[in-house]
């Protein structure tokens, strides 16, 4: 997440990086059963099925559907009325720039076609209708143009771009991306199976099925369907112990493995649109998007559910317990502020999504989706995890 613009904008399928079983608290389980019949293979073996794949060239289609359980479509209506501007407006790089449009993809259902040929060529395409908003990577430029508002996005990647500066290597929403996350994550807190196979997109596939072993976590199981052939993740699905709909569903439902057409990567900025150059706003001195940057700290360390805490300072972050039950705690050092004291559109909207709690920490608030959640103490602390309202509260208790 910390370079979550530029994973955007640089998008092409490879290897997952190398998961040491040793690390892995493994289940030991086979796929003998199910439609295809395909031969049998261990978690471990999986794993490094996955881990071994390099796919460097597809295209293909994908859906990905998201449901947080929060009235997202209205609080960002809310919060635009609150704060006097959309995406497009004063300040803002235009509907084109990738890190507006890509805030689309964390709710609702979305098609998406992809194309990819290599680290040099990429091309994502989002579907709305007859609209359609592409996003093409091809050598040393970046492009975006959104059909419906006539606005292209154009960049130069860095003449002198190092390793940390390097493309990234996602396709951003897709199920390599998403396994990459939690394969890396996955501890002796976790329990992983494979259990039994499936059909995506007319390829064969395994499923393997990762679940937390920690009571207490919003996570029921994570589901990722790997090509038998080449080890690619075909699909991938969040549930949360809250039930529903999937948290995230992301699959393909078509794909193919061959070298797309040189064409499919080239673009011209249709006459009379809009180009803006994101280099000139950055050598101007202008914000960049929502998403360039690392998130919070807190943040960071919340959806990641591993990792060292900080000191105890204000603004420091402490991390309580481990695996899938993490909970971040940021002590900001001034007063929550008040809810009656915000524009009536979004107090509407944090009313429906938040919950007043109390113990002996004092009184707060827990913000809750259904799978990360946050309880903001009165004094200004922090406590956020994909954990249960019940974590939150008795790490906040413990703190006293």
């Amino acid at each position: 997440m910390a370079e979550t613009r530029k994973a955007g904008r640089y998008i092409v399928p490879v290897a997952v990086a190398g998961v040491a079983a040793a690390t892995i608290g493994l289940v030991p389980a086979l796929a003998a059963s199910g439609d295809p019949d395909l031969p049998e293979i261990t978690a471990q073996q999986l794993i490094e099925k996955i881990a071994a794949s390099d796919t460097q060239t597809l295209s293909g289609t994908f859906r990905i559907s998201t449901d947080l359980g929060l009235p997202l479509e209205g609080l960002a209506s809310g919060l635009t009325s609150g704060l006097g501007g959309g995406a497009g407006g004063s300040g803002g790089s235009g509907t084109a720039d990738p890190s507006q449009k890509l805030t689309e993809l964390i709710s609702g259902s979305h098609t998406l076609r992809v194309a990819a040929d290599g680290p040099e060529r990429q091309k994502l395409t989002l579907l709305d209708g007859s609209d359609e908003y592409s996003l093409i990577h091809n050598g040393d430029d970046v492009w975006a143009y959104d059909s419906k508002s006539k606005e292209v996005f154009h960049e130069k990647a860095p003449a002198d771009a190092g390793p940390k500066d390097a493309p990234k290597a996602e396709l951003p929403g897709t199920p390599k991306q998403l396994a990459d996350e939690v394969l890396k994550a996955a501890g002796d807190t976790t329990s992983i199976t494979v259990d039994g196979t499936a059909k995506v997109a007319g390829r064969d596939a395994y499923q393997l099925v990762i679940k937390p072993k920690q009571a207490g976590s919003t996570v029921e199981s994570v589901k990722i369907a790997v090509d038998a052939a080449n080890g690619t993740p075909l699909k991938f699905t969040l549930a949360s112990v809250e039930g529903g709909k999937p948290v995230v569903d992301a699959g393909f439902t078509k794909v193919d493995f061959s070298k797309p057409a040189a064409s499919d990567f080239t673009f011209k900025a249709p006459e009379g649109a809009k180009v803006t150059e994101g280099g000139a706003e950055k050598a101007a001195g202008e914000k960049d998007g929502p998403f360039d940057g690392p998130l919070p700290e807190g943040l960071e360390e919340a959806f990641g559910g591993f990792g060292p805490g900080a000191g105890a300072g204000k603004g420091d972050v402490n991390v309580i317990g481990e695996g899938w039950t993490a909970i971040a705690k940021i002590d900001t050092g001034a007063p929550a502020p008040k809810t009656d004291e915000a524009p009536k559109e979004i107090q509407g909207l944090l009313g429906s999504f938040g919950d007043k709690v109390t113990g002996k920490f004092g009184s707060g608030t827990v913000f809750k989706t259904k799978i990360v959640n946050a309880l903001l103490t009165d004094d200004g602390k922090v406590y956020v995890g994909a954990v249960t309202k019940d974590a939150l509260v008795n790490a906040a208790n413990a703190g006293k």
